[in-house]
């Protein structure tokens, strides 16, 4: 039962990690944008492209963060399954 636990905490840990990353990637390259198109008279342009690099980021890391976790997982599996053999 603690191991279920401490299962689903992991589990929405990860989610939480994987959905603050894509918002504040996006935040970041809307606000970006926003300032450099303040800054340099040049709106929208700037806000359009910084947001649409923002979300590009922000799928690279659900990409990485992703890959982390299965990763970490098929190696929990293995040492599970060395474990139960011995």
């Amino acid at each position: 039962m603690a191991e279920d636990k401490r299962q689903l905490f992991r589990t929405l840990g990860f989610l939480s990690s994987v959905g603050i990353s894509m918002v504040a990637a996006t935040f970041i390259g809307l606000g970006m944008g926003w300032w450099l198109d303040k800054k340099f008279d040049t709106a929208p342009w700037m806000t359009l492209i910084f947001l649409l690099l923002g979300i590009v980021s922000g799928f690279r890391n659900i990409f990485i963060l992703t890959a982390r976790e299965l990763k970490r997982q098929k190696e929990e599996s293995q040492d599970d399954g060395e474990e139960g053999s011995g």
